[in-house]
Order: structure tokens, then C-alpha cells, then sequence
């Protein structure tokens, strides 16, 4: 029984994961007492070779809302599919009033992106993406609408199996 927990608590130890803080905020709550100050950290968290994530930490010390922010990416990663270091097709997301284009690019161009999309994109291990975000520049629904974009990216492999099935 320990074995299984120690397995389940370590489960991230074996993989290296980058992250990156996107943002940090002051925040207060009003309370009957008066004001109470805390920070939230927006973090990002990658593998470099296909898996990031988003997550966002409360915390009355700055330290402790990065490492939740942490846990929560870790948390909530998904899987991208990348194809030479680019996407393997354009793709659009949205995200409360933010939305985020992602583009194809040729080799050497680079990421060309900004804030928020910047980080996720260079985690995920874009080499070759250029992204336009409209839209309200909140940092946090600026990188769930990234999230949303590269989510419905699929394949080559699943795309011609999806064509070949309405075809026959």
C-alpha cells in the first residue's frame, strides 16, 4: 500500500519539466478586519518536447502561490502535436474575450509571440510558430485561449483517419 503512494507522489521526479512565471499579481480580499493582502502567480509548465501546462497559485507569500501555481500545471497538462518543430496546421482559440491565432512558419523563423503565448509556445517546444493574440490582454484568459488552440491540433495520421472515414 505505501509502495503505491510513493509511486503516485513521485510520479514527476523521473521527467524534466521547465517552468516559467507569467505573471504575478498583489491581491486583497475584504474581510471583517480590514484588507488581506496575498499574491496569485500564473505559471507555466513544460516538458519541452510536447507537454505543457497552465496553472494559477493563491498564496499570502509569493514562494508558496509560485509552488501551487506549479502543482496545478502539473496537474492539468496536456499533449500537443508538433511536426518539425511547427504546427501541423493553423489554429484559432478563444477564451472569455481573449482569442489567440497560432500560424504555421517555416524553419528559422522562431516564435514569434509575446507575454503569456510566448511562454507556453517555447514550454510546448515550438521552434517554428508565429501567434497573434486580439482581444483582451488578461494574461490568464490569454493563455487558456492558447491552451484552447493548441488543444484541437491533430495529427497528420489522425486527420487522414478521420478523411478517410467520411470518404468511404
Amino acid at each position: 500500500m505505501s509502495e503505491a503512494r510513493g509511486r503516485n507522489r513521485d510520479w514527476d521526479k523521473d521527467q524534466e519539466f521547465k517552468e516559467k512565471v507569467v505573471q504575478i499579481r498583489r491581491v486583497t480580499k475584504v474581510v471583517k478586519g480590514g484588507k488581506k493582502m496575498g499574491f496569485r502567480a500564473v505559471v507555466v509548465v513544460g516538458d519541452m518536447k510536447s507537454k505543457v501546462g497552465l496553472g494559477v497559485g493563491k498564496a499570502a507569500e509569493v514562494a508558496s502561490a509560485i509552488r501551487k501555481g506549479v502543482e496545478a500545471a502539473k496537474k492539468g497538462q496536456i499533449n500537443i502535436a508538433i511536426i518539425e518543430g511547427t504546427l501541423p496546421h493553423d489554429a484559432r482559440g478563444m477564451f472569455g474575450a481573449s482569442s489567440v491565432f497560432l500560424r504555421t512558419a517555416s524553419p528559422g523563423t522562431g516564435v514569434i509571440a509575446g507575454g503569456a503565448v510566448r511562454a507556453i509556445l517555447e514550454l510546448a517546444g515550438f521552434k517554428n510558430i508565429v501567434a497573434k493574440s486580439l482581444g483582451s490582454n488578461n494574461a490568464i484568459n490569454v493563455a487558456r485561449a492558447t491552451l484552447n488552440a493548441l488543444s484541437i491540433l491533430k495529427d497528420t495520421a489522425t486527420v487522414k483517419q478521420i478523411y478517410s472515414r467520411e470518404i468511404v
